[in-house]
């Protein structure tokens, strides 16, 4: 066998290297990464979490146990410039600043990101003072974002819940189930704007429809996430990217 010469080169993310870490079920979050980060210069590596077919309070706490072992599955030789952990339900249980002492003591990040500060960032971003959320899941695994969100100083008018439990029916939940619950909510009095949670959820198609018929803000936990993790590594999502936080955020 002969041996051939070769050099050795940069790495792929050649303006910014991304990590997520994805619930085992999740079906959706995968396919919005790849419309929102198009430039082949970001790279986007993934890893899964074990999460149970169910989310409920306790598989969400087996998740505080695991996450360190799925962050250290990322590619060890990459430097990331974030690792998104994609729960928002999983933050809100686990903790956000938990979440990130997990996550950075098991990989080689200089920041970590989750959809619940995302939002909060976002919804500060865009200087709103009360928000609706709609929740696919059941009431112990939806109440907490509403808490954590009015611990956050904002006003929740409304939350609607589609009682739903078994994360392979949360990807299934058509677009337009989603876009009649946001409407429902979104025009209640005092909203100013809506939150879609829930990583699982299709989201990004109904995002731009919905704000042109509520004529208020709509954001989702992938749009937010997405957001929060450009702005960490100083890139911008796709030019495209729906709703007026990315639109707003978007480079000249």
């Amino acid at each position: 066998m002969t041996h051939a010469p070769y050099t050795l080169t940069g790495p792929i993310g050649t303006k910014a290297t991304l990590g997520l870490i994805v619930l085992q079920v999740d079906e959706t979050i995968e396919q919005d990464f790849r419309r929102l980060f198009r430039d082949p210069a970001i790279a986007l590596y993934v890893s899964r979490i074990p999460s149970g077919a169910d989310l409920t309070p306790e598989t969400i706490a087996t998740m505080k146990t695991t996450l360190p072992d799925a962050a250290a599955l990322l590619p060890p030789a990459a430097s990331f410039d974030v690792v998104g952990y994609a729960c928002t339900s999983g933050t809100t249980l686990i903790g956000a600043d938990h979440v990130t002492q997990l996550v950075s003591g098991a990989c080689q990040t200089r920041a970590v990101a989750n959809p619940l500060s995302a939002a909060l960032g976002a919804l500060s971003h865009l200087r709103v003072g009360s928000v609706a959320i709609v929740s696919p899941y059941t009431p112990p695994v939806a109440q907490p974002i509403q808490q954590a969100f009015e611990r956050a100083g904002l006003r929740v008018p409304q939350t609607l819940s589609f009682g739903e439990e078994v994360e392979a029916r949360v990807a299934r939940i058509a677009p337009h189930s989603i876009t009649q619950a946001a409407l429902q909510v979104g025009r209640a009095p005092g909203v100013e704007a809506v939150f879609l949670s829930c990583t699982n959820l299709r989201t990004l198609d109904v995002i731009d429809d919905l704000e042109q018929r509520l004529g208020l803000p709509v954001i989702s936990s992938n749009q937010a996430l997405a957001w929060q993790m450009a702005q960490l590594a100083g890139v911008p999502t796709a030019a495209r990217g729906p709703g007026r936080l990315l639109r707003d955020s978007a480079a000249p």
